[in-house]
């Protein structure tokens, strides 16, 4: 076993602790090594999807954070195929929540979560992607025209 050095925000420790008091672990390291499984473990399930997906990103950040928001549009812009829209939410004086639908191939989709939610600010970020299936999807037909 190896001893490793890692900064957490203060908000982040003690969320980790009292999750720690309640499940009864011993100290921080357990709850810590658990919680990699389990984020590792979870991430190999989502990276095994494949195909035509579509998705719900959000994520909560630190609009302050040094050109963060600056960074997030470049993002966005250079997967404007994946966004289909995003709501942007002001939780409070440091905070902002933003949801995005994505579409694409989930390979895809799958890599530009992470990057977002692996951005320097970013305080939360989960994706949810949910698969359409194999090919097109299919177009029906409905009484009345979208414009």
């Amino acid at each position: 076993m190896q001893r490793i050095t890692i900064t957490i925000e203060d908000d982040l420790l003690a969320e980790i602790d009292a999750a720690a008091a309640a499940r009864g672990y011993q100290n921080r390291s357990e709850i810590i090594r658990d919680l990699a499984r389990a984020a590792l473990q979870q991430s190999s399930e989502d990276n095994a999807q494949g195909g035509p997906c579509v998705a719900g990103l959000v994520y909560v950040y630190d609009h302050a954070a040094r050109d963060l928001s600056k960074r997030l549009v470049q993002e966005f812009h250079g997967h404007h195929d994946l966004a289909l829209a995003t709501l942007h939410v002001h939780l409070d004086d440091d905070n902002c929540m933003e949801m995005t639908a994505l579409r694409g191939d989930a390979a895809e989709v799958r890599h530009f979560a992470d990057h977002i939610i692996a951005e320097r600010g970013v305080r939360y970020g989960r994706v949810v992607m949910i698969p359409t299936g194999e090919g097109k999807p299919k177009v029906r037909k409905h009484g009345h025209r979208h414009e």
